[in-house]
């Protein structure tokens, strides 16, 4: 269901916002709701927004895609009422969220900001290429992080878990992948020369085959939630994960992050996490300018140095970032982008809780 929604031209848009805070409640400051992933949208960067602008911002955070949409459906999205007024969804769910109809369609003639957009990260998100109703916020990848004080030597790879040999003198296994069915499937289809979205059940075999048989058995789990703590407490020293978290697990750590080393192998599955805004988001105006502050080169740069990520998503930002990121935007050309399954989703599904994820 797509729907048709005008918006006022700019001087309008700043009209109507001198009367939202003319009008709002008793303090005459507006609302503005934000569902974020948590670690994934800086505190300092909404203070600006709120100082800027004149409102009051309030952010609630989600662990996963599929948290985020079943709170939007219960505040009311199916009928068009929306608790949220912009939410962060994965490529593969604004691709979902797009086909219901559960989006408002973006504006652009009231964003100034959106020529900033990498036009190669745009070329990578067929679900939305035109930003018709979701713009991109950050392209990123999980990867493998390393203690390369235990394990000084090692192919950059998703070989890695291949090993048998990583653990103590007890045989304790050391190594985690993340518990996620897209991200693990991905890695090992990639490896084996296969697009991460495939539809062929031949290749969605050989990839389950793989992680079976080579690297499940030197796993001490699938852990999407406390390999930032493991690695950092040492009882992890090879994890598949997103470097944020255990950077932010590690930090303080001296020793611990100069012994650190993290990589992206060749053909990684990545995702991207778009700005769009809820059908029947109160606050439509207000979404919009949020969306252009964040592109503003100066605010985009501020959010991918404080996780150390790359400006991937934002050109111009990358000549003023002061940080050194995690990984390039170089690597993230040599990611694939995970969509959404389709068809193959029931293959990829029974591959993973009926064979991968038996204990």
């Amino acid at each position: 269901m797509k729907r048709n929604i005008v918006f006022a031209p700019m001087l309008a848009l700043t009209f109507a916002i001198a009367i939202v805070l003319a009008t709002t409640s008793c303090d005459r400051t507006p609302t503005f709701r934000i569902y974020v992933w948590t670690y994934f949208l800086p505190e300092s960067i909404v203070q600006k927004f709120e100082q800027e602008y004149g409102v009051k911002v309030t952010m609630d955070y989600y662990a996963s895609n599929e948290e985020m949409l079943a709170r939007l459906q219960a505040s009311g999205l199916w009928r068009g009422s929306s608790y949220f007024d912009l939410v962060f969804p994965s490529a593969d769910f604004v691709a979902i969220m797009m086909q219901e109809g559960w989006l408002e369609p973006i504006d652009h003639s009231v964003l100034e900001n959106m020529g900033n957009v990498d036009p190669r990260i745009l070329e990578k998100t067929l679900y939305d290429p035109n930003m018709e109703f979701s713009v991109p916020y950050f392209y990123g990848t999980s990867g493998i992080l390393v203690n390369t004080a235990r394990v000084p030597n090692f192919e950059k790879s998703w070989s890695i878990f291949s090993r048998t040999d990583i653990g103590n003198a007890a045989g304790n296994k050391r190594m985690t992948m993340l518990d996620d069915m897209r991200e693990v499937m991905g890695a090992a289809l990639s490896y084996l020369g296969y697009s991460v979205n495939t539809q062929e059940p031949a290749e969605i075999a050989a990839a389950t085959k793989h992680i079976i048989n080579y690297w499940r058995p030197n796993l001490v789990r699938f852990d999407s939630e406390a390999f930032g703590i493991g690695y950092s407490s040492g009882d992890f020293w090879v994890v598949h994960g997103f470097p944020e978290i255990v950077f932010e697990e590690i930090a303080g750590n001296d020793e611990l992050i100069r012994n650190t080393e993290f990589f992206v192998p060749e053909g990684s599955p990545a995702y991207i996490d778009s700005m769009a805004i809820p059908w029947g988001s109160r606050n439509v105006e207000l979404a919009h300018m949020f969306i252009d502050f964040i592109h503003r080169p100066e605010i985009y740069a501020e959010f991918v140095d404080t996780f150390r990520f790359p400006a991937s998503v934002n050109v111009p930002a990358r000549d003023l970032t002061t940080a050194t990121p995690m990984f390039t935007v170089e690597e993230l050309y040599h990611t694939e982008l995970v969509l959404d399954a389709g068809p193959a989703f029931e293959l990829f599904s029974n591959a993973w809780f009926e064979q991968v994820r038996i204990e």
